[in-house]
């Protein structure tokens, strides 16, 4: 069975390329998909690109021409829910699109033709992959630096399970991700993360049938700051979450 793991930019897959086992590239759609073996599973890399036509184009290749039997997601993510801090990890429940508006004729975030507005996650491939994230931060000692990511203090990362929302902007004010927050926790949807990807994965997953889940290592909080805290973040700490966590999937899938 061929996982498919998927990042939005090269850093958000850490060395995973170079781990690679008998890599063999494959060029389609404008995209270069690594297949291999990775810790004794057969997968297949991709990065998606940024966005959610771009992750719905990768997604659908990955479905249709390579036949994988499950997708994964790796990458980062803006902070939204209370308690949710930089250096923490969330493992997505459920997708929801914050940018999708199709009313008055569908109830706002509603997918038309669905009847829904949040796209689930598998719940057992979901389950592994929080196992993978909190055994990760045990492993390092639970606790993330200032001199990581560039935050002022010393907290304990913590791994969370819950609502990602995604949507085709990057959130970076505090005005927006308020907004955002109290927009969608008014409607019963308690958001712990936004990204950009996830959601588009997720509908095209429950289209082909494929077990999917995301983790996204949380960058920033979507705020004033999220433009600066972003780049240093991507590439010097979101690639050590991705080894580690995928590693322990992995591994689990393996037995």
């Amino acid at each position: 069975m061929i996982t498919a793991i998927l990042s939005a930019l090269p850093e958000e897959q850490g060395s995973l390329m170079h781990a690679l086992h008998r890599p063999e590239c494959i060029a389609h759609a404008g995209r270069s998909f690594w297949r291999g073996a990775l810790y004794g599973q057969p997968v297949v890399l991709a990065l998606s690109g940024i966005g959610k036509v771009a992750a719905a184009t990768t997604a659908t290749v990955l479905a249709s021409r390579f036949a994988v039997a499950r997708m994964v997601f790796t990458g980062v993510a803006g902070g939204l829910g209370e308690g949710v801090q930089v250096g923490d990890v969330v493992v997505a429940q459920d997708f929801l699109q914050h940018d999708m508006d199709a009313s008055p004729l569908f109830p706002r975030w509603e997918l038309p033709g669905y009847g829904r507005a949040r796209m689930p996650c598998d719940q057992g491939l979901s389950t592994m992959l929080f196992e993978a994230a909190s055994a990760y931060l045990a492993g390092v000692g639970g606790h993330f630096d200032a001199k990581d990511g560039g935050v002022a203090h010393r907290h304990a990362a913590c791994a969370h399970q819950g609502l990602i929302v995604s949507g085709d902007r990057f959130v970076s004010t505090s005005g927006e991700s308020g907004a955002l927050r109290q927009a969608l926790a008014a409607a019963g949807h308690a958001a712990l993360a936004v990204e950009m990807e996830g959601a588009a994965v997720a509908q095209v997953c429950h289209d082909y049938g494929l077990p999917f889940a995301a983790v996204r290592t949380i960058s920033d909080r979507a705020d004033d700051s999220a433009h600066v805290d972003f780049p240093h973040f991507v590439t010097h700490v979101a690639s050590r979450y991705a080894d580690g966590i995928v590693h322990g999937l992995l591994k689990t899938l393996s037995k």
